[in-house]
């Protein structure tokens, strides 16, 4: 992060527009990291147009995010009736009837310097797979299915040290946790509607004009006012790039019901006719939704597909959202940096929304402005920055899409045989070729996830690293057992997820 200089340059005053995670987690984020440097926060929001608040599942970087904050994860996880996530289940994906977990962690560890997943690939070929395939030499998806937890070990020697975990949580309530912890420390909330905002010649946003007729003014404008973009693109017209054609699905239906107890420490999203439905077990309910593609299927049809899984009585009315993936053109325009749903949308079968909104809160405080004149050259690097980030995601989910063998239904056709971005396709033939996942420079996901994916979904390299073949098949065999029987026993030995929600729960006052 840039340094502050408060001898010599005046304060920079920040107004959030909107509230919800986006504008709660900023405020947050900002109030901590610039506490001492004389920066004044202001959030606006208002109760009445309220924010979207379907998703809940996380992924790892979570946990630093709030660890940055100082908060106690018993707390958080109890006042957020949150539950532990070891990865998402994926079902009828790759073929109808399949199922695989994509897991916080890799799959074994490499055997005579090749790694794991070559060796796997020629024991599977030759049909010499412990039984529970993949699934079998993963921790957590051991514990997952067992429905247990445990932390991850800070010892890297330890077998227990070779995973992570993520949260699932209710995301009005950690918007509400958020604003606590940001309003202590000195952020301004003000409810109402923003009625106009006012540009100047030089295309910076120069004040908001609230309904009750109040002017506020400030230096830097945040906006997280979701997917209308109320300045970014309302007063600004930025523009959007529009990625509908690589990811299809421009709808999705919500609602909780009860859950079953104890609650599963993992994510599920099933294929469906046309799109995916999701499940996120919390403390308190389970939320559930359908993600799903308007041109194949119609949205009450799509309601009653969602209600007649349902495992209890729906606790609200199915709550309907329209989008259309992609991003902004720019999410830093002048002295406007966007910031959640207003940047962009890529659905949440990664559970990455949030996280997005954390890389963008990063990449803001990174390059935070040092003055009341805005550097133009922060908001090109931090555009290009976002822009990697949006695009590595988009091709990662992607993947889940392209790579399926499903052609019962006209959807999957699309999928199946729909035209991808060059920066995937090359991905994936270098996998089908030789087993190879390069990575990208940046980019949030790593070579485990590429491979529980591929593999997951049948999609097995043509060759392998040719040293795989100087290790005998009887040792590739042992050493695979060996592996699938430490992940059975670890998995095992740890608490039942439950046990540990309930012992957190006692620990924090009502």
């Amino acid at each position: 992060m840039k340094l502050y200089n408060t001898n010599t340059q005046s304060p920079v005053s920040v107004l959030i527009v909107g509230g919800g995670t986006a504008g709660w987690m900023t405020a947050a984020a900002l109030s901590a990291k610039l506490a001492g440097t004389g920066v004044s926060i202001r959030l606006v929001e208002s109760a009445e147009i309220g924010t979207v608040g379907v998703g809940e599942a996380t992924v790892p970087h979570i946990r630093h995010f709030n660890a940055s904050l100082g908060f106690d994860e018993a707390d958080f996880m109890s006042r957020t009736e949150a539950t532990f996530k070891l990865g998402i289940e994926f079902r009828d994906w790759g073929r109808k009837g399949d199922a695989y977990i994509h897991p916080f962690a890799a799959f074994g560890r490499d055997i005579g310097g090749v790694p794991f997943h070559h060796h796997w690939t020629r024991a599977r070929r030759a049909g010499r797979v412990p039984a529970g395939g993949l699934d079998a030499v993963s921790l957590p998806i051991q514990a997952a299915r067992l429905g247990r937890f445990g932390h991850p070990s800070p010892d890297p020697n330890s077998f227990f040290s070779t995973f992570s975990y993520a949260y699932q949580f209710d995301a009005g309530l950690y918007a509400a946790y958020l604003r606590s912890y940001a309003e202590a420390r000195g952020v301004v909330r003000t409810e109402g509607k923003v009625r106009d905002v006012s540009v100047s010649a030089d295309g910076h946003v120069q004040a908001v004009t609230m309904e009750n007729g109040e002017r506020i003014e400030a230096d830097l404008f945040i906006d997280c006012s979701g997917f209308r973009g109320l300045i970014i693109e309302g007063a600004l017209k930025t523009g959007y790039e529009d990625w509908t054609h690589f990811l299809p699905c421009d709808r999705a239906v919500a609602v909780p019901c009860a859950n079953d107890a104890p609650p599963a420490p993992y994510t599920r999203a099933t294929a469906r006719d046309a799109g995916w439905m999701w499940r996120i077990p919390l403390q308190h309910r389970a939320g559930n939704g359908h993600v799903y593609c308007s041109g194949f299927i119609t949205d009450d049809a799509a309601e009653q597909a969602l209600l007649a899984q349902l495992d209890h009585p729906p606790q609200a009315t199915p709550r309907r959202l329209r989008f259309t993936t992609g991003k902004r053109k720019r999410q830093w325009v002048g002295n406007v940096v966007a910031i959640g749903l207003s940047a962009g949308f890529l659905e949440p079968l990664e559970s990455t929304s949030i996280h997005l909104i954390q890389l963008g809160i990063g990449r803001l405080l990174d390059l935070f402005p040092t003055s009341r004149d805005m550097d133009p050259l922060d908001a090109v690097e931090f555009n290009r920055l976002m822009d990697l980030e949006y695009e590595r995601v988009r091709d990662f989910i992607i993947l889940h899409y392209v790579a399926t063998q499903r052609d019962d239904t006209p959807f999957w056709n699309h999928c199946r045989t729909m035209a991808i971005p060059d920066s995937l396709a090359t991905k994936m033939d270098l996998f089908k070729e030789r087993g190879i996942v390069t990575l990208y420079r940046d980019g949030m996901f790593l070579e485990p996830s590429w491979i529980a994916v591929y593999l997951g979904q049948n999609i097995l390299p043509d060759q392998v690293d040719p040293r795989a073949a100087l290790v005998p098949d009887a040792e590739i065999d042992r050493l695979i057992a060996m592996e699938a029987e430490n992940c059975r026993r670890a998995a095992s030995s740890m608490p039942a997820h439950g046990e540990i929600l309930s012992r957190y729960k006692a620990q924090v006052p009502a």
